[in-house]
């Protein structure tokens, strides 16, 4: 749903997850400390896009229990009367858990919610993070209403949703 005048509304809600990852250089560990999605969105030249920031937690997706999916589906649900869509960055090892969460409970959306995280953090030189961002922000301009993942050039729609390890990316179970 474009808006036919004034800034598109987008709420960006951050979960944590490999893309926040930060490397500790008095231990060697990477750790979710802060979101990064300030710094990513600086790299990035945002014409007519109204971003409201809205910071649910900062854990690594293994550490995410259903209680942190109720707080990320109501943290959605928030923002779904005042945006024209809503990106979820989360971490890829249980973004497909939260995603049929998502799908399940939010069956009358009218638009788009987005999930994307990447594979490695933003700190790495060979991260995904940049482009999968990137990749969600047009995506949440263009999709129709629904819950997607949204990386590597693909926007796959929930349900049937999964992390597939081989192949580094996400597919549709039945691929």
């Amino acid at each position: 749903m474009l808006q036919a005048e004034g800034a598109f509304r987008l709420a960006i809600l951050t979960t944590g997850g490999t893309i926040d990852k930060t490397y500790d250089e008095t231990d060697g560990s990477l750790r979710n400390v802060r979101s990064v999605l300030d710094e990513i969105l600086s790299n990035l030249r945002l014409v007519d896009l109204a971003i409201h920031h809205v910071p649910v937690m900062s854990k690594d997706s293994l550490d995410m229990t259903d209680v942190d999916r109720k707080r990320v589906m109501d943290s959605v649900r928030a923002q779904l009367g005042s945006h024209d869509a809503v990106v979820v960055i989360h971490g890829t090892d249980t973004l497909s858990a939260t995603g049929e969460k998502l799908a399940q409970e939010l069956q009358d959306l009218k638009i788009p919610v987005v999930l994307t995280g990447a594979f490695r953090p933003f700190e790495f030189r060979d991260t995904d993070a940049l482009q999968n961002v990137t990749e969600s922000l047009i995506a949440a301009r263009l999709l129709p209403a629904g819950v997607f993942a949204v990386m590597h050039g693909r926007a796959l729609p929930f349900p049937g949703v999964v992390k597939h390890r081989g192949r580094g990316t996400f597919v549709h179970s039945t691929s």
